[in-house]
């Protein structure tokens, strides 16, 4: 890519979107184009089909979906794979018709089978059943991998599908309900040690910028006890004393990555990589290409109680953790093989507890 390349980041508020936005900047691209969903609707044919028309971008990142975490993608299961298919399916086709050079598929690693072999190689796609709790989701996001490829194929485009592990970074989502595992338990915890501190104007601070279930800032303290007990966060009055509770065994393990090192390897492959170099010659011989996405991560992986301390430690937490085996754990095991990755000459340099300690700077102003 040129530097005055004009690039489309489609969801550049959101976690994953905002990350790269920032990354290219970073780096001297100066013409990108923007939308907010007032402004775009992706779920829209015609108004995608218009803004493709209007703008005719050269290079787009689609990063624009709907996501949540295990209870949102298992109770709002026709949203995530409606959304989800409408957008990537208004992106990628108007890439095609109006002549995108090059397009950045944004999925998950969520597209494997729940009981795929670890470490998780590209080859592991569709080789069994989906986990159930986020299977309308994974199913769009292959459906995406399918769309790229498919469109390479038969047009010559030239579309690439990475598949993101777990992420979190600035602009997360702290939302009890919605968010995924990392920013959730962040937020459970530092309620906890604002709540056996007794730093209440800390809580109220925390609830004005995200309100759950309409209790806010100024809340009582009897409603604010309440919605916290009801997610978990258990605070006994007389004792001054915190019980946070989590969902599942706490045996399943997790690979986490700090979204802005995820960024730079999505602009490094494409500034670098082409869909011709993701499959060999002797490859098409039985004229078959599959599994050309990019998985990116760490490789590196931690159970979910061995995570749970990790948080405790670095805010200085002094309560206790009670796992609730009745909810669901998810795949017991996710864990990409980045393999491909390194080959493609990208490697992460952030560990875990670094990236934590960032996102609680970031959320906290620590």
């Amino acid at each position: 890519m040129h530097k005055d390349a004009k690039i489309y980041i489609a969801g550049h508020n959101g976690l994953v979107g905002s990350a790269i936005l920032k990354n290219l900047h970073e780096k001297g691209y100066f013409n990108i184009i923007v939308r907010d969903s007032s402004e775009l609707n992706l779920i829209d044919q015609n108004a995608t089909a218009n803004f493709f028309k209007d703008e005719k971008p050269e290079y787009v990142f689609l990063a624009a979906a709907k996501v949540g975490g295990i209870v949102a993608n298992n109770t709002y299961r026709a949203d995530f794979i409606y959304e989800n298919l409408m957008i990537q399916n208004n992106v990628i086709h108007n890439a095609w018709k109006f002549g995108v050079k090059k397009l950045l598929f944004l999925g998950s690693t969520c597209i494997y089978p729940k009981e795929a072999t670890q470490p998780m190689k590209e080859t592991e796609l569709l080789t069994g059943p989906l986990e159930y709790t986020n299977e309308p989701y994974a199913i769009a996001k292959i459906a995406g991998i399918k769309m790229c490829e498919s469109y390479n194929l038969q047009y010559g485009t030239n579309f690439i599908s990475v598949m993101p592990t777990n992420l979190y970074g600035p602009n997360d989502n702290f939302d009890l309900e919605k968010s995924h595992v990392l920013p959730a338990l962040v937020r459970k915890v530092m309620l906890g040690k604002f709540l056996e501190n007794d730093e209440w104007n800390s809580i109220r601070k925390d609830l004005h910028n995200n309100p759950i279930e309409g209790i806010d800032g100024a809340s009582s303290q009897n409603d604010i006890v309440a919605i916290l007990t009801k997610y978990g966060i258990k605070f006994d009055q007389e004792k001054k004393e915190v019980n946070v509770e989590i969902w599942g065994t706490g045996t399943p393990k997790r690979e986490f990555m700090w979204s802005e090192e995820m960024a730079d390897a999505c602009v490094h492959i494409m500034e670098k990589v082409n869909f011709n170099d993701l499959y060999s010659v002797k490859s098409t011989q039985n004229s078959e290409i599959r599994n050309t996405h990019i998985n990116i991560g760490t490789g590196e992986e931690i159970s979910i109680s061995e995570l749970v301390e990790l948080i405790k430690k670095l805010i200085g937490f002094k309560g206790d953790f009670q796992f609730n085996p009745g909810k669901p754990d998810g795949t017991m095991r996710k864990v990409t093989n980045i393999s491909k990755l390194h080959k493609l000459g990208w490697t992460h340099e952030i560990s875990l507890e670094e990236g934590i300690k960032m996102l609680i700077g970031l959320q906290y102003k620590r």
